[in-house]
């Protein structure tokens, strides 16, 4: 017979609520592409990429 109660099987309840996510932590994929384009081509070449970030900052609920 096994010593351990059933509640210490039982997974345990999270209570901690989701830390809002932070403008700079957001979209990490297109600001990674846009921040390598800006700094090897110059802002005016790379005007996709910087839409593209802005349009996945909006879907995030960031308003720019």
């Amino acid at each position: 017979m096994s010593t351990v109660s059933a509640a210490c099987l039982e997974p345990a309840v999270v209570t901690e609520q989701k830390k809002p996510l932070k403008p700079c932590c957001a979209c990490p994929e297109t600001k990674k592409v846009r921040d390598a384009c800006i700094i090897e081509n110059g802002e005016e070449s790379c005007t996709v990429l910087i839409e593209a970030h802005k349009d996945c900052m909006r879907a995030l609920g960031f308003k720019i």
